[in-house]
């Protein structure tokens, strides 16, 4: 059965109509050519959500490919330790393979897995855990628990952050393809909330009629380069943020009216001015156009109010089901103080404090301190303290005057925990040491270290934060032995 769109990937309909050498009889790996035709069976999702398998023993990474799937593919590059190849022909199919319902699937990048039903997704997710730790860590039965996905993994992302660009059929929202810098229209994308999709549809409209220019790179010209749109999922509030490359804004008091006419539920309109020819999103300042300086946003029993630069997570429903597995392993009694490490704007700390004597947490943004504090006043939660500054220089200055922590969170970015923070958390000796992960690679270096320093795993909680996509995140508890 030929599988012609296998991952929505519309540019590899004319590779597969081209006629196909046979299928390459090679002795070795390392004899493997780039143009070849293999047969291999898929056994696991790699950490980008391709499929991988094996040929004479060397992984093979196919897009699209699915665990349990014989495919034909046709090798497109050779590299010392994999091959990189293509499906071209499926000759087994796996019973979790589905129709990806959006239109633009492997193509905007957004999504990794959406040709994959949502239990396979859960099971793929957890595989790739399980393999970081037995790679990684030597472990070979690490205490997984059961994913805590979601009933409707859909419609769950409650921010865009889309591009604006000029197409045929007029002006366009959306990401670049990968490698590239080619805009994909992601018009009606389904995993971003609904609220969020036709704000960005009507905005759009608005920017267009009014003939607002967007950003060209090439030349220096126009000025709209990004729209951010974010919704409260529990107030139902709406704000529209456009990120331009000056502050002088044509036409404002009408775009203001147009947009309040066609969206009359919206709560803030602002402008961001980033100037700079730069890979990063916002520039330093912010004005509100009209409305609200933030939405409100809830998580449990806390409340806060997101400015249009304010970090938040992305999928509320899922945080919660996260934080409280980090509650859970923190195993607090009302006695302990806890270090909240990378703590962002205190989202985690803040989450512990009602069941912990202290809280502090560290983060390295001072701009993330500062909201740390103000949704810490705002919550009424006393037993709080923030800290700008680096976790492997505050904590053993702590230590060093008295404080010793009995609980140690961290929740680092994708590059996983600074060394001297191990350092510093194996001479601390906390009781118990809560990893929260977004890369099970890092993650599973970095719990190596802990073991090796004295530390047992207890278990893994993975939880879905971003279905249709590969990404996982974990919660980790580590006890002292």
């Amino acid at each position: 059965m030929k599988e012609r769109n296998y991952s929505g990937n519309r540019s590899d309909k004319k590779k597969q109509s081209r006629p196909m050498p046979s299928i390459a009889k090679r002795e070795q790996a390392d004899e493997v050519r780039s143009g070849d035709r293999i047969v291999v069976t898929i056994k696991r999702l790699g950490i980008n959500g391709e499929g991988v398998g094996y040929y004479r023993r060397k992984a093979v990474f196919v897009e699209g490919g699915i665990p349990g799937e014989v495919i034909k593919a046709e090798v497109i590059r050779v590299e010392n330790k994999y091959i990189a190849a293509e499906i071209r022909e499926i000759e087994k199919r796996s019973p979790h393979r589905v129709d990806a319902p959006c239109p633009v699937f492997g193509i905007c990048g957004g999504c990794q897995i959406q040709h994959l039903s949502y239990e396979g997704q859960l099971a793929g997710k957890e595989e790739i855990i399980r393999e970081a730790f037995a790679r990684y860590a030597g472990m070979q039965d690490v205490r997984l628990k059961p994913m805590l996905g979601m009933d409707h993994p859909w419609g769950y992302r409650n921010k865009a952050q889309l591009q604006l660009g000029m197409a045929q059929e007029g002006m366009i929202a959306g990401l670049y393809a990968a490698d590239s810098h080619k805009l994909i229209d992601i018009t009606g994308c389904p995993i971003q909330h609904p609220k969020v999709n036709e704000v960005v549809d009507k905005t759009r409209n608005v920017l267009q009629r009014l003939g607002i220019p967007v950003y060209k790179e090439k030349g220096n010209q126009g000025l709209v380069r990004t729209l951010v749109v974010r919704v409260g999922f529990q107030s139902g509030q709406l704000q529209v943020t456009l990120v331009t490359a000056s502050d002088k804004l044509p036409r404002r008091d009408e775009l203001i009216k147009e947009l309040r006419l066609a969206m009359p539920e919206l709560t803030s309109i602002a402008m961001n001015v980033n100037p700079k020819n730069t890979s990063l999103v916002f520039g330093n300042r912010t004005e509100v156009l009209w409305g609200a300086d933030g939405i409100q946003e809830s998580l449990g029993d806390l409340e806060f109010t997101l400015s249009p630069r304010a970090f938040f997570q992305l999928n509320p429903l899922q945080t919660v089901k996260l934080y409280e597995s980090v509650r859970t392993a923190a195993g607090l009694t009302g006695r302990e103080t806890v270090v909240d490490a990378y703590c962002g704007t205190g989202t985690i700390g803040l989450w512990l404090a009602p069941y912990a004597k202290e809280v502090r947490g560290i983060e390295s943004i001072p701009e993330a301190v500062e909201d740390a504090k103000a949704n810490a006043a705002c919550n009424g939660r006393i037993n709080t303290a923030f800290y700008a500054g680096y976790a492997e220089e505050l904590l053993p200055r702590w230590v060093k005057s008295g404080f010793t922590p009995d609980v140690i969170v961290a929740d680092p970015p994708r590059t996983g925990l600074d060394p001297r923070f191990l350092e510093a958390v194996l001479k601390t000796k906390p009781k118990r040491f809560v990893y929260v992960s977004c890369n099970p690679s890092t993650l599973a270096k970095d719990c190596k270290a802990l073991l090796d320093g004295g530390y047992v795993l207890e278990w893994v909680q993975p939880v879905d934060m971003f279905p249709q996509t590969s990404h996982v995140e974990t919660v980790v508890l580590m006890s002292k032995k």
